[in-house]
Order: structure tokens, then C-alpha cells, then sequence
């Protein structure tokens, strides 16, 4: 991952039963919901605002692109590391680095970029980044 003013934060799961595909290992669609779990799970844990601090609002972070690397397959039960890390901040939104480690191997399975859009949950429509989030995510 690339090094950069924002902290890089970790977040264990497990593939479970449900996660894994005909060719016996996981399927692509779960490695997104992983990442989406460990971000929800860091929103709370290292930045104080969890995502109820921004339904509250009317806020809310939706995906807008997302460019992910598959290197090597996991399997049932693996235990993996999520580490994840806000790559970019703009006024609109971000970009979050993440890698996906295999515990056991220390192998990166696969890696990317989340790009989110902050919207306004009336409207729908992208609204502005304001100081207390930045200030929160420059952590």
C-alpha cells in the first residue's frame, strides 16, 4: 500500500461457507463486501464516525468506482487481514487503498482502490466533504 499523511488500519475476517464459489475458493464479489466490512468497521473503531454518524445527517458513502487486483485465491476458512487506508481526499469524496492478506501465507490476495462519493441521502446527489470529516480522516 502506499505510504502517505493517512493512517493505514487493519481488520481480521474469516471466509465463511457462503463466500466460496464453484472452483472452490472465494468468489470476486466477496472481496468487495470484505473491504466494505472493514471500512465500516474502521469508521467507528479509528475515526470516531460510524456510518450512523452520517445517516444521522442525511449522510452517506456510496461507491462510485472501484479498481481491484485478484493475485491469489482464498479458501474456506482462511483468516485474512484487511488493511485499508484513505489514499485521497477531495471535496466531494475519497479514494481508499486497501490490501487483502492471507494470515496464514502473508501473501497479498488482492489489492485496489475504492473511490466514494459523499452523497445527500434526500437528493441523492454528491454533496460537499465537510472539515470535521476531513479533519477526522487526516488521522
Amino acid at each position: 500500500m502506499e505510504k502517505n499523511q493517512y493512517s493505514i488500519f487493519e481488520s481480521e475476517l474469516r471466509v465463511r461457507p457462503d463466500d466460496i464459489d464453484m472452483f472452490n475458493h472465494v468468489h470476486n464479489s466477496k472481496y468487495l463486501d470484505y473491504v466494505l466490512a472493514a471500512r465500516y468497521e474502521q469508521m467507528e473503531k479509528f475515526y470516531g464516525m460510524p456510518w450512523e454518524h452520517f445517516t444521522k445527517q442525511g449522510l452517506g458513502w456510496v461507491v462510485s468506482h472501484v479498481d481491484i487486483n485478484f493475485k491469489r485465491p482464498l479458501l474456506l476458512n482462511d483468516l485474512m487481514l484487511i488493511r485499508t487506508g484513505i489514499l485521497a481526499m477531495n471535496d466531494k469524496g475519497c479514494s481508499v487503498q486497501f490490501e487483502i492478506i492471507n494470515h496464514k501465507t502473508g501473501k497479498v490476495a488482492s489489492d485496489g482502490i475504492f473511490d466514494y462519493v459523499l452523497i445527500d441521502l434526500n437528493t441523492g446527489r454528491g454533496t460537499k466533504v465537510n472539515e470535521e470529516m476531513i479533519k477526522a480522516y487526516s488521522i
